[in-house]
Parts: C-alpha cells; sequence; structure tokens
C-alpha cells in the first residue's frame, strides 16, 4: 500500500509520548491489531458484532466484543475503538519502559472502511462515520 501525505489535512502530528516516560529498557516489541465487525451476525437479533485484539509482539493483550447496529457503520467504528485502544496500549508499555518498534500494523477485511480511511478527499454522508474516519 501506498503511503498517503496527510500533512495538508492534519498539519504536523505524531504520536503523543509521556512526558515522564522511563528511559527504554530491553528489546523492543512489535504490535498488531485485528479489527472485524459482521453484518447482522446474532441469528435472535440481527445485530452486528465488533471484534478487536491486539497483540504484542505474538501475545493477545487486548480483546474487546461488542454489538453494533450497522455493517459500514460498525467497520467505521471498531476501527475508531481499535486505533484509541492502541494508543493507550502504546502509551502504557511506554510507561513501563518497554520500546516500541514502529507503528502498529491493523488488520481489517472491509475493502470500504480500508479505501476509505487511507484516502484524504473520501467524504462520508452520516456524521458519526465521518468523526470515526477522521480519528482513525
Amino acid at each position: 500500500m501506498v503511503a498517503t501525505d496527510w500533512t495538508d489535512f492534519y498539519g504536523d502530528v505524531s504520536e503523543a509520548i509521556p512526558p515522564k516516560m522511563p528511559n527504554s529498557r530491553g528489546n523492543p516489541v512489535n504490535t498488531t491489531c485485528f479489527v472485524d465487525a459482521n453484518h447482522a451476525g446474532n441469528l435472535v437479533t440481527c445485530r452486528s458484532q465488533t471484534g478487536i485484539l491486539l497483540f504484542v509482539m505474538k501475545s493477545p493483550i487486548v480483546w474487546y466484543s461488542k454489538r453494533q447496529t450497522s455493517t459500514f457503520g460498525s467497520e467505521f467504528v471498531a476501527m475508531r475503538q481499535a486505533t484509541e485502544s492502541i494508543e493507550a496500549l502504546r502509551y502504557k508499555l511506554r510507561m513501563f519502559g518497554i520500546p516500541i518498534d514502529g507503528p502498529t500494523r491493523v488488520y481489517g477485511d472491509n475493502g470500504a472502511v480500508i479505501s476509505n480511511s487511507s484516502i484524504p478527499t473520501s467524504s462520508l454522508t452520516k456524521k458519526h462515520n465521518a468523526i470515526c474516519y477522521h480519528r482513525v
């Protein structure tokens, strides 16, 4: 995938680094996140289900599951929730003095969400989807 320049939209932003972070010790770790939402997966209520798995190295550290209401919206909400979980985990690891190797890789299976969240000129009509888009 080609990296997109987002500075025109969001300026020169960077990850929040804890101000009183201890010195890093040990070998750097990598983090990976898997995000998915299924449409009407519950056969009784026909609601969508969101799932998030966060790994440090190859160990699952955070897992999250929640019911949602729509397909495209639930995928974007899941991606926003995953983004917030990733930020919290990376902050916590740094405060423990654990060095992090590069960005967190995020994997999802919804092509529309992936393409819309990687194209700066995407326009979304629903406000809650647009908020999730800008957060991601």
